[in-house]
């Protein structure tokens, strides 16, 4: 099964979970070969994902949204053998700055282009901790 939007309940949980804090999103994101637009139009996955982020860029800024770690997959050592062309980890300040992007209407347009770029993808929200120590603390 291919991942590429919001299930309504775990969104729904996502929403209510509305503690204090910065929320972290790590993203994995595969790409199509060639995008599905639902007009016809012609773009590779890459040439879409990149019209998403830039026609959302503006929105994710205005919300406090950045990027705080960006990268490429080398191999798989544990775990399923899937490949996945885009890793990287947004930041917001809270919960509602992630849950409001879709209220801009520059945002929702640009939301097109990632439905027609992407074939699978996972959205995993974190809570950011205190860096140092091992891997146990």
């Amino acid at each position: 099964m291919d991942y590429t939007t919001f299930d309504k309940a775990a969104y729904a949980a996502f929403k209510a979970n509305d503690r204090a804090g910065p929320v972290h999103m790590f993203n994995l994101i595969k790409l199509r070969d060639m995008a599905l637009y639902e007009d016809g139009r012609q773009a590779t996955g890459a040439q879409a994902y990149a019209a998403y982020a830039r026609e959302s860029a503006e929105t994710f800024a205005k919300l406090g949204g950045k990027i705080i770690w960006r990268g490429q997959m080398e191999q798989m050592l544990i775990g399923p053998q899937e490949r996945w062309d885009m890793c990287f980890i947004a930041a917001y300040p809270s919960v509602e700055a992630f849950a409001s992007m879709h209220k801009y209407p520059a945002y929702r347009a640009a939301v097109a282009h990632r439905q027609a770029a992407v074939a699978d993808s996972r959205l995993i929200r974190m809570a950011p901790l205190e860096l140092g120590g091992n891997f146990g603390e």
